[in-house]
């Protein structure tokens, strides 16, 4: 079976589906994944085919508009910001996806960033699909909607505020589906039929909720290809024996201010007498102020497999992507959450008690940041959850029930 994947947004909207994508090649399909032109070497990388789709998230995110999405961080705001952000190129979008469709597909996987323009084009094409969502964006009562913040609003307000939540999603692709269907010569105002849509998250970390449709389904977390013939440099080698375990300190597709983040983040390491690497990410960071040369280490892109297993833990942005990265590993995590979901799985990491707590970006201070880290590394309670966690996440297969499901529809 031909089958197209097709997400958009940062690299952590990307990198769980190539190791999907490879599950399901090995079991006899052909595989490609329709993403933004930046991503097309970490698709090729794994061996699957590539598409591509218009639009530059990190230009998207360094612009004005994502800026104030930054500002506004989680809740209304933010999915006003959103709104006005997303408008703009959605149409491009609906375009680049009926394209690549159109190359030949006889099934079609829609992350939740491409599900709304992605089914107008396989009712069109008269396609079968799914839905291979990385969140949980249906209605619940057990948890409020993940775009809102971490905080409960019981179990009515939590369903009202998760409908609330979705119509202003849908509001977010209205304009672009209403084009793509006159454009497709569909009927412009079907809804389209209820996506049967499986999550990509553990139900570990976060159980299915009883009260959602029995088409709604938590597989386990599905895990990026690993990169076969990457070595480490030799800097980062010698960084790693030349002392205890570092943190890792990365904010992976946050766009914020390089200077003020990087003196920050130098000055509580420094507070924290921790060795740290630290990534560049899409904000640039260099980090400034901290303790001796030798003790920090500056990198772009790392495997994350490979490297988490031997930090003494880790300080991210808590983007899905980053969070699933430390629980697997086993480590003590910090989250210094910015904006859209990452409350939500700050909050998560925090019901697990692997983390102190999260470290919001719009209240981070050096002082804030040093103290998490201290208690992070030094009690072990953190590290001991950790594992725990990370042995019944290694017992779940989540791209299983993807693949069962896709030769069901075989």
């Amino acid at each position: 079976m031909r089958i197209l994947l097709a997400t958009a947004g940062s690299r952590g909207d990307v990198a769980p589906y190539t190791g999907l994508g490879v599950r399901l090649q090995q079991a006899g399909h052909q595989v490609t994944i329709a993403t933004h032109e930046g991503f097309g070497g970490l698709v090729r990388a794994a061996g699957l085919g590539f598409r591509a789709l218009p639009v530059d998230p990190r230009a998207e995110l360094a612009s004005a508009g994502g800026q104030r999405l930054l500002q506004a961080g989680s809740g209304p705001r933010a999915v006003f910001e959103l709104l006005r952000l997303g408008r703009a190129f959605m149409p491009a979008l609906g375009d680049g996806l009926l394209r690549a469709a159109e190359q030949g597909t006889d099934l079609l996987l829609l992350s939740s960033t491409a599900a709304p323009l992605g089914q107008p084009v396989a009712e069109a094409l008269g396609l079968p699909c799914l839905g291979v969502f990385l969140q949980p964006l249906a209605p619940s009562g057990e948890f409020p909607p993940v775009v809102a913040g971490p905080r409960s609003l019981g179990r009515l307000g939590n369903r009202l505020a998760g409908h609330a939540a979705q119509a202003a999603l849908d509001r977010l692709f209205a304009p672009a589906v209403h084009q793509l269907r006159r454009r497709l010569g569909l009927p412009r105002h079907r809804r389209s039929p209820a996506l049967r849509t499986l999550h990509g998250f553990s139900p570990t970390v976060l159980p299915r909720p009883a009260d959602w449709h029995p088409d709604l389904t938590v597989t386990g977390y599905w895990w990026p290809a690993p990169t076969l013939d990457w070595q480490p440099p030799p800097q980062l080698t010698d960084f790693l024996q030349a002392g205890p375990p570092p943190v890792l300190v990365g904010f992976g597709s946050l766009v914020a201010d390089a200077e003020r983040l990087g003196a920050t983040v130098g000055s509580a390491l420094r507070a924290a007498r921790v060795r740290a690497i630290v990534q560049t990410g899409w904000t640039g960071l260099q980090v400034t102020g901290g303790g001796a040369a030798d003790d920090v280490l500056m990198m772009d892109e790392l495997p994350h497999d490979w490297l988490f297993p031997q930090l003494a833990a880790v300080v991210h942005h808590a983007g899905a992507g980053t969070t699933a990265a430390g629980l697997r590993a086993g480590i003590p995590v910090v989250p210094v959450p910015a904006q859209l979901d990452a409350p939500f799985w700050s909050a998560r990491l925090t019901a697990l008690g692997v983390t102190p707590g999260p470290v919001p970006l719009r209240t981070l201070t050096a002082e804030r940041l040093a103290a998490a880290l201290r208690h992070a590394v030094r009690e072990p309670g953190y590290r001991d959850r950790a594992r725990a966690v990370a042995d019944r996440i290694a017992c779940e297969d989540g791209a299983a029930g993807v693949l069962r499901a896709v030769e069901q529809i075989g």
